[in-house]
């Protein structure tokens, strides 16, 4: 009988392969053992995997239920870092179902999570995603300035991202500071 590792090791291979139910029957087997052998970190991130799968399936209940079990492991554990990645990815829900009226404050706590722990390249990206949604939403300022924190901060921006930075930069130049 495969352990809690190998489990996990089986269920990302075949999430890779496109095999999602069966990938999420893996880490649901692994996070059983996971949690019969305390490791909560372990057993959270295989919630999030769940989770994520079941975005990828447009199984939203289930997607929102497993990455809510996920954040509360990691909220009781004060794990910053996996919380925000979870709260990331509820964001990355909400906007599937169309509900960007949710995802803006997933991604607003994720980007504040991120901005306490300093790791910029995770707020930066965060912030470039609220950005889109923000300004999507009506909200053009705020969008705006969101996703112009996010290039500021991102190490490997695209191409497009790139671009962009010059075009901003260009406008400051230009026109001064918005």
């Amino acid at each position: 009988m495969p352990n809690a590792d190998e489990l996990q090791k089986e269920g990302l291979r075949l999430f890779q392969e496109g095999l999602y139910d069966e990938a999420a029957l893996r880490f649901g087997e692994a996070l059983e053992h996971f949690a019969e052998e305390g490791r909560e970190i372990e057993a959270g991130e295989m919630l999030n995997n769940i989770g994520l799968i079941r975005r990828k399936q447009s199984r939203w209940d289930e997607a929102l239920e497993s990455l809510n079990e996920a954040k509360r492991v990691f909220t009781r554990l004060e794990d910053k870092s996996r919380e925000a990645q979870v709260w990331g990815n509820l964001g990355g829900v909400y906007a599937a179902m169309g509900r960007r009226e949710d995802a803006i404050p997933a991604w607003q706590t994720a980007s504040l999570i991120f901005e306490e722990l300093n790791d910029r390249q995770r707020q930066g990206e965060t912030l470039l995603t609220l950005g889109v949604a923000l300004f999507r939403s009506g909200q053009r300022q705020a969008g705006y300035a969101a996703y112009q924190s996010g290039l500021q901060m991102i190490s490997n921006p695209t191409l497009m991202q790139r671009i962009t930075r010059l075009l901003i930069a260009l406008q400051v130049r230009l026109l001064g500071s918005r």
